[in-house]
């Protein structure tokens, strides 16, 4: 590989530690999986999560049907 060659980009699943705030990447990859829908999430794009759940969502509607889950639970 010579300076001007890329390395490839990450391929599969991240292992994510999600902080207040922010995440800590655990295991590189280059995605991580909505809790609610399974939808690959690229980690560049990663916005929603629980820090409480260790849960990662693709949008505010799947936080949305998250927390309406866990509060019919209770």
């Amino acid at each position: 590989m010579n300076r001007f060659d890329r390395p490839p980009p990450m391929a599969g699943e991240a292992e994510v530690k999600f902080l207040d705030g922010d995440f800590r990447i655990v295991r590189p990859g280059a995605f991580v999986r909505c809790a609610v829908t399974s939808v690959p999430i690229p980690l560049e794009e990663l916005k929603y999560w629980s820090v409480d759940l260790q849960e990662a969502y693709a949008s505010p509607q799947a936080v949305m049907q998250r927390m309406q889950t866990i509060n019919a639970r209770s």
